[in-house]
């Protein structure tokens, strides 16, 4: 059916959808609900991109319309969560706004994948829905961990640090898999297994930790071959 096409696209917009609603819910200072989008979100792109190879059509303004979405879902809602929760604890009128730097690295890193073709079964630089599910979680840190969303500096520190990680040259496991043997799969395996004992645990509190390991594994991927 000619209808079909257009399924991927559908998603797309659904994924912008949820960015935009999820801002909302943020501006009317509901942040907990800010992961909650950007994990919808997160579902909606996982599937565009499945759909259009499934259906086998992708296209070249399909390409466009998902990372001008992805620029919105996650890049300006995790930016606009991290700005409340600056402005929150902040005695500066101005250092909340340094949140907006995720959304411009966000969307730097996008348009460097749009131009780059060999970002298949690795990225380059940290992908922008994982870096929006570490800010948009950050919320939901309980007991020790809160210090860190409890100081602004803290926040400054982390925003600088992940909008750098956005754009960096380092490469990062891509969760593809072209078959399920362990032999091919280790790393892939080891990371997704750690991240469900973690969730199982502490729910949507370890989602930060389950980003970090992943920049952790991928780093120690690529230092030590493993």
């Amino acid at each position: 059916m000619k209808i079909l096409r257009h399924l991927p696209n559908a998603l797309t917009c659904g994924n912008l959808l949820c960015g935009c609603i999820g801002i909302i819910f943020v501006l009317q200072n509901s942040t907990w609900s800010g992961i909650l989008f950007v994990l919808a979100a997160g579902i909606f792109d996982f599937f565009d991109g499945f759909a259009a190879r499934v259906l086998k059509v992708s296209s070249p303004i399909g390409k466009e319309l998902d990372s001008l979405a992805d620029v919105v879902s996650f890049g300006v809602l995790p930016s606009v969560v991290m700005f409340q929760m600056m402005d929150a604890i902040s005695s500066s009128s101005y250092l909340p706004f340094t949140a907006f730097s995720l959304a411009i690295f966000s969307a730097l890193r996008l348009a460097k994948f749009n131009i780059d073709e060999n970002q298949t079964d690795t990225f380059i630089g940290l992908p922008t829905p994982a870096n929006a599910m570490f800010i948009a979680s950050l919320v939901y840190l309980k007991g020790p961990w809160d210090i860190f969303i409890s100081n602004d500096i803290f926040l400054v520190l982390i925003t600088a640090t992940f909008s750098f990680l956005l754009v960096s040259p380092w490469e990062l496991f891509a969760l593809k898999f072209k078959n399920y043997q362990w032999a091919d799969n280790k790393v892939r395996f080891t990371f997704l297994g750690i991240s469900v004992l973690l969730l199982a645990v502490w729910q949507l509190s370890a989602m930060p930790f389950v980003i970090l390991l992943y920049i952790l594994i991928s780093l120690m991927k690529r230092w030590i071959r493993i």
